[in-house]
């Protein structure tokens, strides 16, 4: 049997969407040139899209913003949350313009270009939204060739036969190799990011995809940071007589990650170290203390997300990126729910009885709100700080 010709675009697409199931979503190319699949998610948030894109966490996922103009403020160099960009590509509504942002140093068409990320244009992104929200996040094909040719039948083959995020350990992909000291503190307006100079404690972050800005919060709470790869003993971590333990975010199904990860979390937790997790971090911390998790249809993605605290009872606005999330009917005795989101009732956070161990699911670091979750770096740092001497 031959294989299918090439098919022409349509009015001029020179880039293609392709879905398992067989929807195309035509438009037109920017970044770099070739075909890369994914998990088809969608984030709400207005700003960020640099950070974004280089967030560890979008590992294995072709990202559709919702908010049209995404490139009008062109890229830097110092708004990335990790070296090499882990999401697969983006879908844009608008064309890529010239940056207008005097931090800007290139434009986000070129800076695409770069770090081999393919791009879509021009395509209707609420439409492709609603279908993600109403049919769950599919898996898909992004595909851009300036000749605008491409063998439909093929791309939507390799839609199909990707198997998804469901079963994928991708921290051990985005996880540091070895570990490395960090002392960079927040970013500010007149001299950029600072220097921690007089580091109060000592903290082991586990690598399993974290963002810079939330090793800059720590930093600038005064904790001298060890970052280790995901992988790395229990015993090992003990080792560097760390103050506390922190649990990053990162991408994947936090049960395949969990399988060699969670009983090295059990021992740090039995050895009475104030822990700390986010995001996937949060959830390794609830396989570890017995609870399970499970894929959600659509994720939250998005920098409007409100979450009450249950310990306070202050609502947060909050950046969140998860498709995962832990199932609070799993919560075993002893472990508490202490934030739930207000959009969909999902569990957001949970603490230890009588323990210095808590997480959440969602971002502080990234500053929606401006500030309304810092707090929670401020409670890691008090606990380690009322530990005996």
């Amino acid at each position: 049997m031959s294989s299918p010709l090439p098919t022409p675009h349509p009015s001029g697409a020179t880039a293609v969407l392709a879905l398992a199931d067989g929807s195309l979503y035509w438009g037109r190319g920017a970044g770099a040139e070739g075909d890369v699949v994914g998990e088809v998610c969608f984030n709400t948030a207005m700003t960020g899209y640099q950070e974004v894109l280089t967030d560890p966490s979008y590992a294995g996922q072709i990202i559709t913003f919702c908010f049209p103009h995404i490139g009008n403020v062109g890229t830097n160099p110092e708004d990335i949350e990790g070296t090499v960009p882990a999401a697969r590509g983006c879908i844009l509504r608008a064309d890529i313009t010239e940056p207008a942002n005097w931090r800007a140093t290139q434009s986000l068409d070129a800076w695409l270009k770069a770090r081999g990320l393919v791009a879509l244009t021009g395509i209707d992104t609420r439409r492709l939204t609603r279908r993600i929200r109403a049919q769950g996040a599919p898996s898909g094909v992004l595909a851009y060739h300036s000749d605008g040719l491409f063998d439909l039948d093929a791309l939507v083959a390799k839609a199909a036969a990707w198997p998804g995020l469901k079963g994928m350990d991708l921290a051990r992909e985005v996880s540091c190799t070895q570990s490395y000291a960090w002392s960079e503190t927040l970013w500010d307006l007149q001299s950029g990011y600072g220097r921690l100079e007089n580091p109060r404690f000592h903290v082991v972050a586990m690598d399993f995809g974290a963002k810079r800005n939330i090793l800059r919060n720590l930093a600038t709470l005064g904790c001298a940071v060890t970052v280790v790869p995901s992988t790395t003993p229990a015993e090992d971590i003990l080792r560097l007589n760390p103050d506390g333990v922190f649990l990053s975010n990162g991408p994947g199904d936090p049960a395949a990650t969990g399988i060699s990860v969670v009983p090295e979390i059990q021992k740090l937790i039995a050895s009475g170290k104030p822990l700390f997790g986010i995001c996937l971090g949060h959830q390794m911390l609830a396989l570890a203390l017995g609870a399970t998790t499970y894929k959600m249809d659509t994720g939250h993605r998005g920098a409007n997300h409100p979450v009450k605290d249950h310990t306070t009872g202050k609502v947060e606005i909050t950046s969140m990126n998860h498709g995962f999330a832990v199932d609070r009917a799993s919560l075993p005795p002893g472990v508490t729910e202490t934030h739930t989101s207000l959009f969909d009732g999902v569990l957001e956070g949970l603490a230890v009885d009588g323990k210095p161990v808590f997480s959440v699911q969602y971002h502080p670091e990234a500053s929606p709100g401006p500030q309304d979750s810092h707090y929670l770096f401020q409670r890691f740092v008090d606990l380690m700080a009322a530990r005996p001497a």
